[in-house]
């Protein structure tokens, strides 16, 4: 048979026995796996072995999904090896009552000969009375071409961003990309929607970070939605071009920003079902306003980490924080110790170092280090799967978590291969490496605890010629007033410490905003729960009216969707 006859005969016999609430346990594979964003559960969520079809059989009265088929337009049922296991892959999409799911299935060979799923993901992909305004659903601008006299584009735009007389519906923290990415498909299901930054203009995130700063991941991998970027574009953007982008993003996608306003505190009233939400501005004066949702996408980390080092206070020198740290130049000649070796403490002894500085880079814990090229350009050419960006996102969102390990650990052996000279040689240096606790590689540190990792573009090979030192904390008796004094007496002189040193969790900033019941309620932002969801993240809450966006470009483009799919959702059913 050919894929898509396998796929389409699936298909049919798992429509019809759901439908009928029939017995499905025969259509899947003894290793199971069903993994659902919104369509069934209204959450994410992941299941195995049995409580897959028990939890499909459950929920199937209430989502009534039906019309499963071949999904047209996307990538044809073909064979393909996922995470390990030799499958036919099938893009399919169902209808349901709350508008049109998207899904892959894999299926593999059972004992009969006949295919079962060993994989299922479902997802809600547009909502009844929502389609996304793209394509042949794009708007025809007539009020613009036909009207004279009275307000124009700009006059609404103008007042559309002052919410003079309005209060947002969706208010959110953060005019990074995740921010942007989800500002932009929430206009796109006609919500209502403001974002919020403490800089001045979209892009400063970036563009007030170091002077020497790139994307450390291939730009094909970074697309906004609705906006890819231009193919003249640089494999690795600089952090200037890229804030420019994020400026030209807000305005061709309508997005109303508002710059150097800071989000002071916000309370929840549960009889109203909205936010009080104090804004200071940019002049000094507060605004309040009452939004039914406010989404911190803020990061996966947010207030910077000072760790309290022994001595520090006594430094005679100057210590600034890696989110403080501009540029290379202001420090020329100086003498610099580091605490921290992840990226950013790579990228600033690099860029310390080209500008004349004497480096010294403090290392706590095993590093894993990854080159670009080879090794991470390796990892960036395995997410693309398919002929379409689309696609391979949706085959990157169907991923559940076991095979996600088992898939981490594939590419990691690959990398420690490729990149088995460089890690010698930083070994020999004194600085050590690891690839996390089971051998996932720097992917799964940074889905698992945020940080710990390097993209190497060129530190490596100073520390391996040490032309930037390093040492271990665990050789460190404490800072004194000349610089760093080490546990056999000898001093590191410096005239600048920089902590690279992360950030404090999600949940302290949520602590700081709102109060220490909503942060004890919400718990832990980030890292993995006990079904391979990310905890907290793009999916509700314990504290109604609150939710949470942060990642990489990837994440950000993918998740969106899911996001705002769920707030137009929850505005409706308050409606």
């Amino acid at each position: 048979m050919t894929t898509g006859t396998i796929a389409r005969d699936w298909l049919a016999r798992f429509a019809d026995r759901l439908e009928r609430q029939a017995d499905l346990d025969d259509l899947f594979a003894a290793e199971r796996y069903w993994r659902d964003v919104v369509a069934f559960t209204g959450d994410l969520r992941t299941f195995s072995s049995a409580d897959v079809t028990a939890e499909l059989a459950a929920r199937q009265p209430r989502t009534k999904a039906t019309g499963f088929r071949l999904a047209t337009g996307r990538t044809a049922p073909r064979r393909v090896d996922r995470n390990g296991v030799a499958c036919v892959e099938a893009i399919f999409e169902f209808d349901l009552a709350l508008g049109r799911g998207l899904g892959v299935v894999r299926l593999v060979p059972g004992p009969d000969g006949g295919y079962r799923a060993r994989n299922l993901f479902t997802a809600l992909d547009e909502l009844t009375g929502y389609p996304e305004r793209v394509g042949a659903n794009r708007p025809v601008g007539q009020a613009d071409s036909s009207k004279f006299g009275g307000p124009n584009w700009l006059d609404r735009r103008r007042a559309s961003v002052a919410y003079e007389d309005r209060d947002p519906e969706v208010l959110i923290v953060g005019a990074g990309q995740s921010g942007l990415a989800l500002a932009a498909r929430l206009g796109q299901l006609d919500v209502d929607t403001l974002v919020i930054d403490t800089h001045e203009r979209p892009g400063d995130n970036w563009r007030k970070r170091y002077h020497a700063l790139t994307l450390h991941n291939a730009v094909w991998l970074n697309d906004l939605p609705y906006m890819p970027f231009p193919q003249t574009w640089p494999v690795f953007v600089p952090k200037d071009k890229l804030a420019g982008w994020f400026e030209a993003y807000v305005e061709a996608m309508e997005i109303n920003f508002w710059g150097s306003s800071t989000f002071e505190h916000g309370a929840f009233d549960d009889r109203t079902g909205t936010w009080q939400a104090r804004i200071r501005r940019g002049d000094g004066g507060h605004r309040v306003l009452r939004p039914r949702h406010i989404v911190l996408a803020t990061g996966v980390s947010g207030i910077p980490f000072r760790p309290d080092l022994p001595g520090l206070g006594d430094f005679g020198g100057q210590v600034v924080h890696s989110a403080e740290y501009t540029d290379g130049a202001d420090h020329a000649g100086k003498r610099v110790v580091i605490v921290g070796t992840g990226n950013s403490g790579h990228d600033i002894a690099q860029d310390l170092h080209a500008n004349g500085a004497r480096v010294t880079m403090v290392q706590h814990t095993p590093t894993t280090v990854i080159s670009i090229d080879p090794s991470a350009a390796t990892a960036d050419a395995a997410y693309l799967t398919a002929p379409t960006l689309e696609d391979c996102d949706l085959i990157g969102l169907s991923v559940p978590y076991p095979d996600l390990v088992e898939g981490s650990k594939a590419l990691t052996a690959r990398m420690k291969e490729l990149d088995k000279d460089l890690v010698a040689g930083l070994e020999r240096a004194g600085f050590r490496t690891d690839y996390g606790e089971d051998d996932t590689g720097q992917q799964m540190k940074y889905m698992r605890q945020g940080g710990g990792y390097y993209l190497d573009v060129g530190c490596a090979d100073l520390i391996i010629s040490g032309e930037v030192g390093v040492v271990q904390y665990a050789d460190v008796d404490r800072f004194v007033a000349e610089g760093l004094r080490m546990a056999d007496g000898s001093v590191l002189d410096a005239d600048l410490v920089v902590l690279a040193t992360g950030y404090q969790s999600q949940q302290e900033n949520v602590r700081r905003l709102m109060g220490d019941a909503v942060a004890d309620a919400v718990g832990p932002i980030w890292g993995y729960d006990d079904e391979g969801e990310v905890r907290n993240m793009w999916r509700p809450t314990a504290q109604r009216g609150l939710w949470f966006s942060a990642g990489n470009f990837q994440m950000c483009r993918t998740y969106s969707k899911v996001l705002a799919l769920q707030l137009r959702l929850a505005l409706d059913r308050r409606s």
